[in-house]
């Protein structure tokens, strides 16, 4: 899933290759899910002859300044992405279209051919992302809505810290949350929560201030290291988590065992013996786990890693409160929930929060609390419907 290092490195490219050009052709995909609140027509007939003077980013949105408004504006969602034919934009996945390649790909939603000939595209092969046409795209949602840029307007420690202290929401979900801090998403978060050894269900308002301050040292150098390197994930330090998160089965990092939970409605990696929760956190998984084993939690062996592990499956902060009904729980068919959970490389990929909570960036939840087999529920209303009668006698 593009992240803010993937969407920065696009930035560059178009600000690199396409500043100053003008726009000479003009292809919309007819395509109402990923082009927003415009026709294709008046999409094309808007920005067709227009001059790109500027490419700016804000989190995962990136937009296009031309000489004069509307401007295209574009939420990357699971799979967007930018191609410039003939231009590596980015190694995250495939770095450049070759001349033997199908061009624009099937699944661009939006094309431009500019005055020397150079083609850009972007494409969304999974319909998440949403490319709109606005006056001033800074100005209104998503982008208003966003928190500081992780990388153009870096929390100082001490403002991260206070913001932290209000925060009685677990670490990892609110990392996700583009309205606290705007670029950082899933892969993003568990690496800056595995350098700054913090467990990812720990409450925010429980962090100490040496794990604020290194929370805030591990943020700005992941995310400054990625955009150095143009998100090429190759030339990521081999010591990082990125490298080892993707396996189908736990697998180590350094030498220590990575382990897998759900955190904010995620599939989160991270390192059980670095990683450990701590004060009442660390109090309350060991109470969850002695009542789930049915026995006293003094049996424990003494660290708690065990009950900390085990009780981890779900995030009580995205648990519903007193009053509130469930959201549902019935299970979807396995392949079905594949196909949303699910994207390529990525299949951890499900929705942050955020500005890509309408898009992607909308986590798909189950619809129902699962529907009873047929048979059952008609024998439970039978058995409803002749409670308090009499029994009738049986006939010889």
């Amino acid at each position: 899933m593009p992240e803010l290092p993937e969407v920065e490195a696009a930035r560059r490219a178009i600000e690199y290759h396409c500043l100053g050009k003008k726009i000479k052709r003009v292809i919309i995909a007819d395509d109402s899910k990923v082009i927003d609140g415009i026709s294709p027509s008046d999409f094309q007939n808007s920005i067709l002859g227009k001059t790109i003077v500027s490419a700016r980013r804000k989190g995962k949105n990136l937009w296009l300044e031309l000489d004069s408004p509307p401007f295209p504006s574009f939420q990357f969602g699971m799979a967007g992405a930018i191609y410039i034919k003939g231009v590596a934009v980015t190694k995250y996945k495939r770095s450049a279209v070759k001349d033997s390649e199908e061009w624009p790909s099937k699944y661009s939603k939006f094309f431009v051919e500019l005055d020397d000939g150079l083609e850009l595209s972007f494409t969304d092969k999974r319909r998440f992302a949403k490319v709109r046409l606005l006056e001033n795209p800074a100005s209104v949602r998503p982008i208003s809505e966003l928190g500081p840029d992780a990388l153009l307007e870096p929390l100082t420690i001490d403002e991260l810290a206070k913001s932290l202290a209000k925060k009685k929401i677990t670490i990892k979900p609110l990392l996700l949350d583009q309205g606290f801090i705007s670029g950082i998403g899933n892969w993003i978060a568990d690496e800056v929560l595995y350098q700054a050894r913090i467990h990812p269900l720990q409450t925010a308002s429980s962090l100490s201030k040496e794990q604020c301050e290194a929370l805030h040292t591990s943020i700005k150098e992941v995310i400054q290291h990625a955009v150095q390197v143009s998100a090429d994930s190759k030339e990521f330090p081999v010591e990082w988590l990125f490298h080892f998160r993707w396996g189908k089965k736990p697998g180590k990092v350094n030498g220590k065992k990575i382990d897998f939970i759900t955190a904010g409605g995620r599939t989160t990696a991270y390192v059980p013996e670095l990683q450990k929760l701590t004060g009442k956190d660390a109090e309350k998984a060991t109470k969850v786990r002695a009542g789930k084993r049915g026995v006293n939690s003094k049996e424990d062996d003494g660290d708690g890693d065990e009950d900390e592990q085990e009780s981890e499956e779900e995030d009580d902060s995205a648990k519903p409160k007193k009053g509130q009904k469930p959201k549902g729980r019935g299970k979807k068919p396995a392949s079905k929930r594949k196909t949303e959970e699910s994207d390529d490389e990525d299949d951890d990929a499900v929705a942050d929060g955020g500005d890509d909570s309408e898009a992607e960036e909308k986590v798909i939840k189950p619809r129902g609390r699962g529907a009873k087999p047929a048979i059952k529920r008609k024998r439970e209303g039978k058995a409803t419907s002749q409670a308090g009668k009499k029994p009738k006698g049986r006939k010889s």
